[in-house]
C-alpha cells in the first residue's frame, strides 16, 4: 500500500526533516506516527499527498511512485486520500451536508450520487439530524465528525489523520478514535499523527516513533512509551463500549454505506486509476464544452435571425412609405382631366 525507501527531506532553509527513513504500511493497517513537534510527522503526510517532494529516496502509494507523479495527476491522487485535520477546516458558509457534499463535487460525482451518499455517511458518524446545521453551531466533537464524514464519503483507500483529537476533550477524543477504528475494520488504511499518549496506549495499534527525522521505533501493538495518568489501560477495540455501543441506526448506515461503495484494490496500479479519473473528467468537461459551444452557436443563430427580422421589418416599412409617397404623387385633382 505505502512504502518509504531511503527517504531524505531537506527544506530550502536547510532544515533536515527526514533522514534516510524506510518503512512500509500494508493495506488495511492502522498506524500511529508519534514524536515531538518537529520530529517529521507532518512531512510524512506532505510527502504522501505530494505537497512536498523527497530530496532523496522514493515514496510509493498503491504501487505508484508518487514522488515522481506528474503535476496534472496530483489533484486526482489527493481525491483518493481522505484527510482529517486538527482544526476540522470546515467551510463556515456551508451546512454540514454541503461541507461533505463538496468533497464529492470536486470529484465530478453526479447530483444523484451525492444526494444518495451524503445522508448515508452522516448517519455513519451520527450526524443525520445535523445535516442543515452550520459549523459554528456544532460542538468540537461534532465538527470533527463532519471532518471524518468528509474524508470518508469518497470511500478512500487511505485516510491521513493529522492530530484528529488535538482540539477535543478526552471523551470526544476516544469517541473519534472508536469511529476511526470501525472505519479501519472495514478495510481502510489509516495513518494518524498524534501526541495523545493515552489513546495510543489504549488503541494498541502499530506505532512508528520519529525523533529528529529518523525512525527510532516501529512496534506492532505498541504503546506511546510515556507514563500514562491511567493506572489501568482500557483497550479501545471490539470489546470496548465505545465501539460496540454505537446506535443501531448508525451501525445499519455503516453497513449500507460500505455495501454501496466499492474500493479500488491495490492490484490496480494507482497511476492507471489516476489516468482513468483524468480521462473521465476530460470527457465530462469535453461534453460540457460541446454543450457550451452548441449554446453559443444557437445564440449566434438566434441573433442573426433577429437581425434579419429587424432588416425585413425595416424594409417593409420603407417599401410602405415609398408606396404611400408614390400614391400621393400620382394623385391628381379631378379638374386636371378636363383641361
Amino acid at each position: 500500500m505505502i512504502e518509504f525507501k531511503d527517504v531524505n527531506k531537506i527544506y530550502p532553509n536547510g532544515t533536515r526533516a527526514l533522514h534516510d527513513i524506510s518503512f512500509s504500511v500494508e493495506s488495511g493497517e492502522f498506524v500511529f506516527v508519534i514524536g515531538e513537534s518537529g520530529a517529521g510527522k507532518s512531512t510524512i503526510v506532505k510527502l504522501l499527498t505530494c505537497e512536498e517532494q523527497p530530496s532523496h529516496g522514493s515514496v510509493t502509494v498503491g504501487g505508484q511512485e508518487v514522488s515522481g507523479l506528474p503535476d496534472k495527476y496530483v489533484p486526482f491522487l489527493r481525491r483518493k486520500i481522505g484527510m482529517i485535520f486538527q482544526d476540522f477546516r470546515l467551510i463556515p458558509s456551508r451546512t454540514v451536508a454541503e461541507n461533505v457534499a463538496y468533497a464529492m463535487e470536486v470529484t465530478g460525482a453526479s447530483a444523484k450520487e451525492i444526494m444518495r451518499r451524503v445522508p448515508l455517511v452522516l448517519s455513519v458518524v451520527g450526524l443525520k439530524n445535523k445535516a442543515d446545521v452550520y459549523p459554528a453551531q456544532l460542538s468540537g466533537g461534532e465538527g470533527q465528525r463532519v471532518g471524518i464524514a468528509r474524508a470518508l464519503v469518497n470511500n478512500p483507500r487511505l485516510i491521513l489523520a493529522d492530530e484528529p483529537t488535538g482540539n477535543l476533550d478526552p471523551v470526544n477524543g476516544e469517541a473519534i478514535m472508536a469511529l476511526l477504528e470501525r472505519i479501519n475494520r472495514n478495510g481502510t488504511t489509516i495513518i494518524a499523527c498524534t501526541h495523545d499518549q493515552n489513546l495510543v496506549n489504549k488503541m494498541q495499534k502499530r506505532v512508528l516513533q520519529l525523533e529528529k527525522g529518523t525512525i527510532t521505533r516501529d512496534e506492532y501493538c505498541g504503546n506511546y512509551y510515556c507514563v500514562s495518568t491511567d493506572r489501568e489501560l482500557n483497550y479501545i477495540g471490539d470489546n470496548s463500549e465505545s465501539v460496540s455501543d454505537f446506535p443501531a441506526d448508525e451501525a445499519e448506515a455503516f453497513v449500507e454505506f460500505s455495501e454501496s461503495t466499492s474500493q479500488t484494490t491495490d492490484r490496480t496500479n494507482l497511476l492507471d486509476s489516476l489516468l482513468q479519473d483524468s480521462e473521465s473528467r476530460r470527457k465530462r468537461y469535453s461534453a460540457l464544452n460541446r454543450t457550451e459551444e452548441m449554446k453559443e452557436i444557437l445564440k449566434k443563430i438566434d441573433e442573426r435571425v433577429k437581425q434579419r427580422e429587424a432588416m425585413r421589418s425595416q424594409n417593409e416599412m420603407l417599401s410602405s412609405r415609398e408606396a404611400q409617397d408614390s400614391s400621393a404623387g400620382n394623385k391628381k385633382d379631378p379638374g386636371e382631366f378636363f383641361e
